[in-house]
């Protein structure tokens, strides 16, 4: 796949505010040993079947989108990377999804870990009833990740990764149920870099947040791929197109189509793809 960029159609009518101009995307093939392999894999809540045979593999440091209407697979498939979907009765799957060349359903995969490497954030901010503090120390120090001497300087890392410090650096013993929603979910993002980890999942990040706050996820989206793989499942297609590298389009639980984001929302190989992203389904 070449990363030719083409000028936008009139379907991305909202600009990329502040964020910089980012380069054009280079397929997982041209680059070498991809973050996450998915080969062949299938899932299905008992006799339902909801993910047929997805074959892609996902760019580390890159933003990659997955879009599709309601129903699609695309939450089931992003909880399938870290294996939360094991915490539903009755699930099965076929095929297999590696990270970082480590197969995640591999016989004794130790859950835990898993969940630590493969972070997630969900769609509503869902901070624990504890300081803005222990909110990012909770996974470090349940880990034993850093000394208890290290521990305040990494929660000042994360949060400011988050692009939060400044604004909670004289707030950190207070609840952070009283921070705003914009702010709770920065401050999820936070809590799951505090446990280092490879690759970021997040689940419709800004569906419950204002359009203030969800410029400010947005733009710590594009901060952060510097330093991590990143998988976001949106129902926004303007965002898909603003935040992402690479763009998946699932539909009735298969991968229509698989491309550089620019491709995607400009000329689209399939019909059912452009149908989508045009407004005539879903």
């Amino acid at each position: 796949m070449s990363a030719t960029v083409r000028p936008k159609t009139s379907f991305v009518t909202t600009p990329r505010a502040t964020l910089a101009p980012r380069p054009p995307a280079v397929s997982p093939s041209e680059r070498g040993t991809p973050a996450v392999d998915i080969r062949g894999f299938s899932f299905a809540y008992g006799d339902r079947q909801v993910l047929r045979n997805l074959e892609f593999s996902i760019e580390r440091t890159a933003v990659t989108a997955i879009i599709g209407p309601s129903g699609c697979g695309k939450s089931t498939f992003l909880r399938s990377i870290n294996r939360l979907n094991d915490l539903i009765p009755g699930t099965r799957h076929q095929g297999d999804i590696l990270v970082e060349g480590r197969s995640v359903y591999a016989p004794g995969t130790d859950l835990v870990a898993l969940r630590q490497r493969v972070g997630m954030v969900f769609q509503r901010p869902n901070p624990f009833p504890k300081s803005v503090f222990d909110n990012v120390a909770y996974g470090p120090r349940l880990n034993r990740l850093v000394s208890r001497r290290d521990l305040p300087d990494l929660v000042e890392r994360c949060l400011r990764q988050a692009a939060l410090w400044d604004e909670v650096k004289d707030r950190l013993e207070e609840p952070a149920t009283g921070l705003s929603g914009g702010q709770q979910q920065r401050l999820c993002i936070a809590r799951t870099l505090g446990n280092q980890p490879e690759l970021l999942l997040m689940d419709e990040p800004c569906s419950a947040l204002d359009p203030i706050a969800t410029q400010r996820v947005e733009e710590l989206i594009f901060e952060l791929k510097r330093d991590y793989t990143i998988v976001i499942v949106t129902h926004n297609m303007q965002q898909a197109a603003r935040v992402s590298d690479f763009t998946g389009f699932f539909d009735r639980g298969e991968l229509v189509e698989f491309d550089d984001t620019e491709r995607i929302f400009t000329s689209p190989a399939h019909e059912r793809t452009e149908a989508y992203i045009t407004g005539r389904f879903g």
